[in-house]
C-alpha cells in the first residue's frame, strides 16, 4: 500500500534514514517534506516503511527527488511499485514529463528507468558526493489530454 508521508512516517524515515539512503540527510528530508511544490509517498509492507519516494512539481514537468527501499527488503519489486506510482501521479497531473537523475554506477536502476521508458538525456559531472556522475534521464508523456 502507498500512503502520502505524514508526520508520523517522516519521525520514523528519520529515525533510520542510513537504512534506506546514504545520500539524503534528516535535514534534506525534512526541507524536501515542507516543500511546498513537493510530494512524498511511502510504500507500507507489513506495516513496515519498504520505501519512500518523492517528486517535484513545476509547471508542466514532474522532477523524481528520490526512491529508496530499504536496504534488507531490495530485490523484491518495491522499487519498481514505487516508481510506477510516481509516475501516475505525474500523469494525473497533466504534466508533460517526469525527470530523475541517478548514479552512473547504478546499472540495476538504469535497467529499471529503460524499462519504463526513460531516455539518456545529459550528465551531471561529479554530482554525487563530487565523485560520482549523475544520469539525466527524462520520460515524456502522450500530452493530448
Amino acid at each position: 500500500m502507498i500512503e502520502e508521508l505524514n508526520q508520523n512516517y517522516l519521525a520514523d524515515l528519520k529515525k533510520n534514514l542510513n537504512e534506506y539512503d546514504e545520500f539524503w540527510n534528516e535535514k534534506i528530508l525534512e526541507d524536501e517534506f515542507n516543500n511546498q511544490n513537493s510530494k512524498y509517498y511511502v510504500l507500507i509492507v507489513n506495516d513496515f516503511i519498504a520505501g519512500f519516494g518523492g517528486l517535484w512539481f513545476n509547471i508542466d514537468e514532474a522532477h523524481i527527488m528520490n526512491i529508496a527501499v530499504n536496504k534488507n527488503m531490495r530485490r523484491n519489486g518495491y522499487g519498481t511499485k514505487i516508481l510506477s506510482f510516481l509516475i501516475n501521479v505525474a500523469k494525473n497531473n497533466h504534466k508533460k514529463c517526469i525527470t530523475l537523475e541517478v548514479k552512473s554506477d547504478n546499472l540495476p536502476a538504469i535497467k529499471l528507468y529503460n524499462k519504463f521508458g526513460f531516455e539518456n538525456v545529459g550528465k551531471r559531472k561529479k554530482y554525487y558526493n563530487n565523485e560520482i556522475d549523475a544520469i539525466i534521464m527524462t520520460k515524456f508523456f502522450d500530452t493530448n489530454y
